[in-house]
């Protein structure tokens, strides 16, 4: 595959809706580790086949000289994902220029334990920058599938394009993940982005698609365990369709609250009972664990998704955690969402992201943000929809201006944060955001309440989820019909707003030039049929200085 990068120096040498609270815990669900639900992670050929690469290959966090891959296999039949048994395996890699693997350039070997739960990584350095390479496993004479990955350019570099493939929220029982498909289809992505919920943590039938579940889930019962979350992740590895976008690009990942529970903070989750369902620390360390034992993620630092990756002078990207650190969602007993001693980020977390904001020398600033940032008041909708919306946003039914899971509960971070980006006159700012099951374009304002005569310290693209409910799914009326009523209330009262689709599921696809940065946004035919095909629906970007989104009539 030819360079995307275009760069001079391409070839020199060598990184929700909310369920309602559960009233009823089954707490024997927290130590239930049992083979029928563990084999259900597996294809059924797993059985017959060992050592085998059943989960497939991935990359991710690429850098200019490499780049992190990684892979789980089954050494032997009984060695199923939770189960902590099977041999140590000894698991050899291979990069190479071409497919064929008649150019390598990287070789070696790691071993695949129980422990890890028989899940490798090999993080590879010494490759060329702004280059296409495809890499595989091998195991007992068993080959794995055969992966196309690509390093990011060089920090120096005089990069004229980049195109990310973005996504969030993607819930196995809601659907079929037709939106990797399509990505995964396109053959032009330097990487892509997932914003979180990259797993769902409920029960079978808990949260599907308008309460019927399209394929079930493994393991059956609430995620509480480590075997659990490893079960869980592994269920999710199967889907031929995320195969199939691992196979293609590298993706550059953070987690939201779903890969541990709903509306999960630093000390616990809605969807957490503590004492029924273990102490929250054991619960979060399961989940951590899993995380970065199943996904392609290197941490910057140990337990966290926060990181920085460059992509020449063209841009920075810079990835929050946004649970790890966060104060308990603003309630009458938890506090106002004004209170500065209330956080979102942790002091650490939002004094690095400032700092690098403020330091970079890149034309854009890219925030992987897992929450939208963009203040939110619902204005004047009906209680017909007000309703439906408080639950898909994990608020009261009645009274709400915000949504304190997002940065509109924690608006001292929120007003730091946009402060120093207008002190110190740093533009390009843009949040590329998931979790709230809606496409968005948005300015991000100094103060929502003068805007627009008030300035723009920032702009903001969401992506609608992959397959979890939004608006239209919560009221179960065909799609279109809420976000036609909704969304021209929800501009009128948030004047920042450009653009909002409350009802349709899909993905978003960025493409960075220096004169502009633009989101087009796609949409799928039904969540819940494997065929879904994909359709481009909007496209909204913000030119080069000036901080505001603009609409565009055609996709890049």
């Amino acid at each position: 595959m030819t360079s995307r990068y275009r760069s001079s120096e391409a070839h020199q040498g060598l990184a929700s809706f909310s369920p309602r609270r559960r009233t009823v815990v089954k707490a024997a669900a927290a130590t239930a580790v049992l083979a029928g639900p563990l084999a259900a992670a597996l294809p059924a050929r797993a059985a017959d086949q060992a050592p085998a690469f059943l989960h497939g290959v991935a990359s991710g966090d690429p850098l200019p000289d490499g780049v992190l891959l990684w892979t789980r296999v089954t050494p032997v039949p009984e060695a199923i994902p939770g189960s902590g048994v099977g041999p140590d395996t000894e698991v050899g890699w291979v990069v190479a220029r071409d497919k064929a693997f008649t150019d390598v350039v990287a070789k070696g070997s790691t071993t695949a334990r129980a422990e890890s739960d028989h899940t490798v990584k090999a993080d590879i350095r010494g490759l060329a920058p702004a280059t296409d390479y495809w890499f595989r496993f091998t195991a007992g004479g068993t080959d794995s599938p055969v992966a196309r990955t690509r390093t990011a350019p060089a920090a120096e570099a005089a990069v004229s394009l980049l195109r990310f493939g973005v996504v969030s929220c993607a819930n196995w029982e809601a659907g079929y993940f037709a939106a990797y498909r399509h990505l995964a289809a396109r053959n032009d992505l330097d990487a892509w982005l997932h914003l979180g919920d990259y797993i769902y943590e409920y029960k079978s039938g808990e949260y599907a698609a308008r309460g019927t579940v399209v394929r079930p889930h493994a393991p059956a019962n609430e995620i509480l365990t480590l075997a659990d979350y490893r079960t869980r992740h592994a269920k999710y590895k199967t889907d031929p369709d995320l195969q199939a976008l691992h196979l293609k690009a590298p993706v550059v990942a953070i987690w939201d609250d779903h890969e541990f529970a709903d509306n999960a903070w630093s000390g616990g989750a809605v969807n957490h009972t503590e004492g029924a369902e273990g102490t929250w620390l054991a619960r979060q360390a399961a989940a951590k664990q899993a995380y970065f034992e199943w996904m392609p993620v290197r941490p910057a630092i140990a337990g966290t998704t926060y990181r920085r990756l460059r992509f020449g002078k063209l841009a920075d990207l810079s990835l929050l955690d946004l649970r790890s650190f966060r104060s308990q969602q603003a309630s009458t007993a938890s506090g106002s969402v004004d209170d500065p001693d209330r956080t979102l980020t942790g002091r650490a977390q939002l004094d690095w992201l400032k700092a690098g904001l403020k330091a970079s020398d890149t034309r854009w600033r890219l925030v992987g943000n897992s929450v939208m940032i963009s203040p939110f008041a619902v204005g004047s909708l009906s209680a017909d929809l007000l309703k439906p919306l408080a639950k898909l946003l994990g608020l009261p039914q009645e009274g709400i201006a915000v949504n304190t899971d997002q940065w509109d509960g924690y608006t001292d971070d929120r007003r730091e944060l946009l402060a120093h980006l207008r002190s110190n006159a740093i533009g390009n700012t843009v949040f590329l955001t998931g979790d709230i099951h809606m496409a968005w374009a948005n300015d991000v304002p100094v103060d929502a309440g003068t805007y627009p005569l008030s300035a723009s310290a920032a702009t903001e693209f969401v992506v609608t989820s992959v397959t979890s409910d939004n608006l239209d799914d919560i009221v179960k009326v065909p799609e279109g019909t809420v976000s036609a009523v909704a969304s021209p209330v929800i501009k009128a009262a948030n004047r920042h707003v450009h653009w909002v689709d409350t009802d349709r599921h899909g993905y978003g696809v960025l493409d960075i030039t220096a004169d502009r940065a633009q989101m087009d946004y796609y949409v799928l035919s039904d969540r819940t049929d494997a065929n879904a095909t994909s359709a481009w629906v909007r496209s909204y970007r913000t030119r080069s200085g000036t901080q505001r989104v603009e609409r565009t009539y055609d996709p890049v």
